[in-house]
Formats: C-alpha cells, sequence, structure tokens
C-alpha cells in the first residue's frame, strides 16, 4: 500500500513535473492566463497521459526496442487528437483558447518522459497511478499560475465560463501579468516559495535527526559511565 501511494504522491509533490522536474515549461507560461484555459489543458494532458502509460504498460513487452519511440509517439498522437476533436467538437471556447498547444502535447515532455522511464518497465497499475499522480500534479500548478494570473493581470475569476466574475477594477490590474514575461514572474515565484518550503522541511528534518543523535550519544556516556561507577 505504501509503495502504491509513493506512486500516485510522486508527481503530485517530491517529483511535480513543473516545480521540481521543470518540464513541460512551455504550455504553463503560454495558456494561463485563466482558470478555464489551465484546468482545461491540465485535464487534456491527463487523459493523453494516463492512457498513453495505460496502453504502453499493456503492450510493453511486446515493442521492440530498437523503435520504441516512434511507437510511443504514434500512442500518444493518438489520444493528442481524441483530445484536439473532443474540445473542437464540444468545448470550442477551450479549443480556440489553447490553440497550438494542444497538438504540441503530442511532444510534451512530462508525457515522453513518463511513457519512456516508467510506463514501459511497470505494471499496468503502477503506470496508471504514476500517470494520475503526474497529471493531477501538473494540473494543480497550472491552476495555481493561472489563478493569480487571471485574478490580478485580468482581475477576474472564471474568465470564460458563466461564473465569470470582475473582482478587481481595470485601474488597479497588473497587466504585465497577461503578457509572456508575467508567465515567468508568476511560475517563478510559486517555483521559490516550493522550494523554500522544500528547504525548511528538509532543515528541520536534519535537525531533528541531529538532536535525536546527540540524544543517542549522550543517552549511551551516561550508561558507560553507570557501568563504570559501579564497577
Amino acid at each position: 500500500m505504501n509503495r502504491k501511494l509513493n506512486i500516485f504522491t510522486n508527481g503530485l509533490v517530491r517529483e511535480n513535473p513543473l516545480l521540481i522536474l521543470n518540464i513541460g515549461l512551455c504550455s504553463s507560461l503560454g495558456i494561463t492566463t485563466s482558470i478555464f484555459n489551465g484546468l482545461g489543458m491540465g485535464m487534456g494532458m491527463t487523459f493523453v497521459l494516463v492512457m498513453s502509460e495505460l496502453v504502453i504498460s499493456i503492450f510493453r513487452k511486446h515493442i521492440p526496442q530498437a523503435i520504441r519511440l516512434p511507437i510511443f509517439i504514434v500512442i500518444i498522437a493518438a489520444f493528442t487528437t481524441i483530445v484536439q476533436m473532443f474540445l473542437r467538437a464540444y468545448v470550442t471556447a477551450l479549443y480556440d483558447a489553447l490553440g497550438v498547444f494542444i497538438p504540441l502535447i503530442v511532444v510534451n515532455c512530462i508525457i515522453m518522459g513518463r511513457v519512456e522511464a516508467f510506463a514501459s518497465k511497470n505494471t499496468i497499475g503502477d503506470s496508471v497511478l504514476d500517470a494520475i499522480g503526474m497529471g493531477l500534479g501538473y494540473t494543480a500548478v497550472l491552476v495555481c499560475i493561472s489563478l493569480v494570473r487571471e485574478l490580478f493581470g485580468g482581475g477576474t475569476l472564471f474568465d470564460g465560463t458563466a461564473l465569470r466574475l470582475e473582482i478587481i477594477p481595470e485601474s488597479y490590474r497588473i497587466g504585465v501579468l497577461n503578457s509572456a514575461p508575467g508567465g515567468f514572474i508568476v511560475f517563478g515565484c510559486i517555483g521559490a516559495l516550493v522550494q523554500g518550503i522544500r528547504l525548511s522541511a528538509k532543515d528541520k528534518k536534519s535537525a531533528a535527526e541531529k538532536a535525536k543523535l546527540l540524544e543517542s550519544i549522550e543517552k549511551k556516556s551516561v550508561q558507560e559511565k553507570s557501568v563504570k561507577e559501579g564497577e
């Protein structure tokens, strides 16, 4: 159970594709001007990742090593096309907003990296857990970036949907956050915050281990002293 949980949470925290591994950054900076876009991209990416890892894990023992990469790309492209056709037919606004970033899912480093490093070497269940964790971790970061950029850059929430709310007047908005440099700024701030929390947790863990070691040494020293006094 612990192993399954570790596989699932790996992409959420320890190896988050955007904040920790720093891969698949193009979409995180290009489409995160609204929560609607970020959530839509994350869900599409998660679907492609889960289905690709599932199929590749099923047939991993039958895929020739020499042509594995072309086969991986064909499988990923097939599911990306499904996402593209679905959005074009049923969610036109999201399809128009994401634009070229939908077909670019095919060459996204996150998907190619996971199918090569994990799905091609692990069981079906583990591969699906890995894909869901990575997809949710990716989506969560996209939504966080989108929330900051849309709220402070556009002054709205849920723009592009029926739930659209205008919160900040136009004169108080930070317009640069809606531009490409704004994406880098927000991503950098969130990344720095996460790294700070990780380092702080690491320092606390190290300090606790050091204190435990010193306590153990002191306890052992007291015991040895007691033995000598008894002799």
